[in-house]
């Protein structure tokens, strides 16, 4: 496991310097959005699982927005193929590892956030280690992977250890975005898309996936993972900053093939072997 830049501790997440008031001033005068709300996106910590074709857009979206720490785990490396939608990268960053690429331009782009990448894969042995959890929950985990495979790995971390996973999906010119929040017993990924290996899902026309589609196989075009990583992040940015969830019960499924954009309601499974109590 390789890491780089560790979180900075000198960091004072009670005020805003004069650096962060002028580069966060028109978001500061949104209405709605105040102080209070910077600061409190500022004292966040979001671990994204996934650097690619959503986990660019989101976390460069949330770092130029004042994030305060992002963590990003993938143990992928560049390819050519992926400069088409994965836009932290560059031709010459072609062979090198994703997390610590896109931790090191995040960086870049605001020095005044902290971030870091580490080269490995989730799973439920090392999500403990890899999540910092001695040294507390991270504020949001974002699934920003590929496969429906690892999302159910990822909800069962988060149901686990009571953290709000924020999930994206995009393929072709279709995505999906849902924000669950295990410690309110609303619901979980699992209760919606079901087993990935029984194709079981609910009797929707949502696409469960479970065929593992996956935008190497399958195609994806450019603005949909850029769309639906930045829906990501609006929905990260109003959770960490205003403490609200734009998605309760709520399931987004984005069309890009019509511009259609609609929400599908969900409720838990009482039944739900993952979160059910």
């Amino acid at each position: 496991m390789t890491q780089l830049i560790d979180t900075d501790a000198s960091i004072d997440h009670q005020t805003l310097t004069d650096a962060e008031l002028l580069r966060y001033a028109r978001q500061v005068l949104l209405e709605g959005w105040d102080i209070d709300a910077q600061l409190r996106l500022k004292s966040s910590r979001v671990v994204m699982i996934g650097a690619g074709g959503l986990g660019c857009p989101a976390s460069e979206t949330l770092v130029r927005a004042g994030l305060g720490q992002v963590h990003l785990i993938d143990d992928d490396e560049i390819e050519a193929s992926n400069l088409q939608r994965q836009t932290l990268f560059l031709p010459e960053d072609i062979g090198q590892s994703k997390a610590l690429t896109a931790a090191e331009m995040l960086e870049r782009i605001n020095p005044l956030i902290t971030a870091r990448g580490t080269v490995a894969r989730l799973s439920a042995d090392n999500a403990y280690e890899l999540l910092d959890m001695a040294t507390g929950k991270p504020s949001l985990l974002l699934d920003c992977t590929d496969n429906f495979a690892t999302r159910d790995i990822i909800n069962r971390i988060s149901v686990r250890f009571q953290i709000p996973l924020l999930t994206a999906s995009a393929i072709g010119m279709q995505g999906q975005l849902a924000l669950f929040e295990p410690q309110l017993h609303t619901g979980c990924y699992h209760c919606v898309f079901g087993d990935p290996s029984a194709n079981n899902g609910p009797d929707t026309d949502i696409n469960t996936e479970a065929d593992e589609r996956t935008c190497a196989n399958s195609g994806v075009l450019a603005s949909t993972t850029g769309i639906m990583g930045n829906l990501q992040a609006n929905a990260a940015l109003q959770y960490l900053g205003l403490t609200k969830n734009p998605l309760t019960t709520k399931l987004l499924l984005w069309d890009g093939s019509r511009m259609q954009q609609r929400l599908m309601g969900y409720r838990q499974d009482k039944n739900c072997p993952v979160c059910a109590v």
